[in-house]
């Protein structure tokens, strides 16, 4: 097979590109830097400076779209938002576009999204049938996923990744957790009852696989571990595998004195549950909090 990636030096991609190699597939990456590409990927991929010169994606047989500016780095001016917006819209739509004018299109399109598609939803338990709180990450995840529907055919299926918040052993939302933990000043944030749905990078990476595998599945997946946690009981959970304390409250009016809108990021949050992956028949390896952070730290 030969796979098309986006997002291929990020968080997700670069753990999964050995993954797709390993099956002995061919892999092509797209990128803006093709040296620091070339540096964190290896000699075995193929790296793609850009999708304007292609016509069509006839020889690529699943494409699987991780690209774009992260979403909590910086804070939400309104030029960071068109970025964060831009970053994953116009790829994607360039994707859809050379799909549908492939006359041997890629089987699958693998979208990335976010449980920010359903936006700050308190207590509401959520499956892949509920819609989004209408604020500005359901309206960037609602047109990245519609943008990448826009390849759907007879012949392409889509799945959407809407992903929760990744435990690596390196980067990702956990890096920035543990720094005031290693200080001794780690605790919940706000109120600490937000809810946040998380999963382990190995369980991400598997889902995704699965899907590869799965012609069956279409449509959207939420992509967390079965069971969310509070931002409480989150911050208890990491203290106590750092051995460190995890009784300092961060107030709310902090987070948003320094964060501005973005805050919303961390003092709001969602319940999902993994519905359609699990009745698909896909089966976690980490279910508990506990495990799964004393395996990343």
């Amino acid at each position: 097979m030969h796979i098309l990636l986006t997002g291929g030096t990020g968080l997700i991609g670069s753990h999964l590109v050995p993954l797709l190699l390993q099956r002995g597939w061919q892999v092509s990456v797209v990128t803006r830097d093709v040296a620091a590409a070339r540096s964190r990927l290896g000699e075995a991929v193929n790296l793609w400076s850009g999708l304007d010169q292609q016509r069509d994606l006839n020889d690529v047989d699943a494409v699987i779209n991780l690209a774009g500016e992260p979403i909590a780095d910086k804070r939400w001016t309104e030029q960071q938002k068109r970025l964060l917006c831009e970053s994953r819209w116009q790829i994607t739509e360039r994707l859809a576009t050379l799909i549908n004018a492939s006359t041997t299109p890629p089987s699958v399109l693998i979208s990335g999204s976010a449980t920010g598609f359903y936006g700050d939803t308190g207590d509401l338990v959520l499956t892949e049938d509920d819609p989004g709180h209408d604020e500005f990450t359901h309206q960037l995840c609602a047109h990245w996923e519609k943008l990448a529907q826009a390849a759907e055919s007879e012949q392409t299926r889509v799945c959407l990744l809407r992903t929760g918040v990744i435990l690596a052993k390196e980067g990702g939302a956990l890096s920035k957790m543990k720094l005031p933990f290693r200080m001794g000043v780690g605790g919940p944030i706000g109120s600490g009852k937000q809810y946040m749905s998380w999963i382990h990078l190995d369980d991400m990476l598997s889902a995704i696989l699965w899907l590869l595998d799965s012609p069956e599945l279409r449509g959207p997946f939420n992509m967390v571990a079965p069971y969310a946690v509070r931002n409480e009981q989150f911050a208890a959970t990491l203290g106590e595998a750092m051995h460190r304390p995890a009784f300092m409250r961060t107030p709310a009016a902090a987070i948003k004195l320094i964060m501005g809108e973005s805050a919303i990021l961390v003092l709001g949050g969602q319940h999902v549950l993994p519905r359609r992956l699990e009745e698909s028949g896909f089966t976690f390896r980490w279910y508990r909090l506990e495990e799964a952070l004393e395996d990343v730290l």
